[in-house]
C-alpha cells in the first residue's frame, strides 16, 4: 500500500478527499438547519429589548435567597463583623454570600450647613443572602448580637425569604439628596399621633403614627410596622400624607 501511494505522488497526482469528506463538504454549506444555529449563536446585544436584559447589579438575580435578621439595635456594623468572623471561621463561603446594612442617602442640617449622610434605612436589622440549611441557619443564629430571623413564627420552621419587591424595595434604597432639595416646601400641618401614609422612598405605601416632629428641617419621626415590629424612622415632610 504504502509503495503504490508513493508512486501515484511520483506520477504527480495529488490527494484527493475521499469520497466521504468530498459528500459532507456541500452538505455542510448548504444545511439550512447549520446556517440557522449559526446565525443564532452571533446575538447583538444592543438588539436585546432591555426590559429581557439581566442587570448585573440587580440583588435579587444573585444566588440564594435574602433573609432579614433581627439584631441589637445600635450593634449593626458589630454584628456584621462578627458574622463574617464566624462564616470564615466555620468555612460557609459556600453558603451564606453577603450581609448588608440598609442604607439610604438623606440630607442633614448640622451647625447651619447642608450636607448628605449616609443613614440605616431600618435600624435593628440585617439582611443576609444564603443557602438556606440547618449548617448556615446555625452559623448565623448563634453570631453574638443576633438575636433572631424575622419570618420564622415557630421553633423549628424555616425563615421566610423576602420577595422579589421587597429585596428591591430595601436595597436600592439610596435616596438623592438633589431631589428632596428641589421638592415644593410642604405645609406644615402635621401633628404628633396623627396617623399618615408613606408616599415615596424604601416605605413607600406603608402607614404609621407620627412620634415626633423638626419644623426647623422639615422631619418627621414614624412609628412604621416592619417585619411585625414597631420601628422609628425619620423622613421628610414631602414624603408622607395625610390618611
Amino acid at each position: 500500500m504504502n509503495q503504490e501511494s508513493d508512486t501515484d505522488r511520483a506520477d504527480g497526482s495529488t490527494d484527493a478527499p475521499s469520497d466521504h469528506m468530498t459528500d459532507l463538504a456541500p452538505q455542510s454549506a448548504a444545511d439550512p438547519e447549520a446556517d440557522a444555529l449559526a446565525d443564532a449563536e452571533i446575538v447583538d446585544p444592543a438588539l436585546v429589548p432591555a426590559d429581557e436584559a439581566e442587570d448585573p447589579d440587580d440583588p435579587w438575580t444573585r444566588p440564594g435567597a435574602w433573609y432579614v435578621v433581627h439584631t441589637q439595635s445600635g450593634y449593626e456594623k458589630k454584628v456584621t463583623a462578627n458574622l463574617h468572623a464566624r462564616i470564615q471561621s466555620m468555612n460557609m463561603d459556600d453558603q451564606i454570600h453577603e450581609v448588608v446594612i440598609p442604607m439610604e442617602e438623606v440630607v442633614e442640617f448640622k451647625n447651619g450647613r447642608r450636607q448628605n449622610v449616609q443613614r440605616k434605612v431600618f435600624p435593628g436589622y440585617l439582611l443576609v443572602r444564603c443557602e438556606m440549611t440547618d449548617e448556615s441557619w446555625y452559623c448565623i443564629r448563634n453570631t453574638p448580637g443576633v438575636t433572631g430571623f424575622v419570618g420564622q413564627s415557630r421553633l423549628g420552621q424555616r425563615p421566610t425569604p423576602l420577595s422579589r419587591r421587597e429585596v428591591r424595595t430595601f436595597l436600592s434604597a439610596k435616596g438623592d439628596g438633589a431631589e428632596q432639595a428641589a421638592r415644593a416646601k410642604p405645609k406644615l400641618d402635621y401633628e404628633v399621633g396623627e396617623s399618615v401614609r408613606v408616599k415615596e422612598g424604601p416605605f413607600a405605601d406603608f402607614s404609621g403614627e407620627i412620634a415626633e416632629i423638626n419644623a426647623d428641617h422639615l422631619k418627621l419621626k414614624v412609628l412604621v410596622n416592619i417585619f411585625g415590629r414597631e420601628t422609628l424612622v425619620e423622613m421628610d415632610f414631602s414624603q408622607v400624607a395625610k390618611l
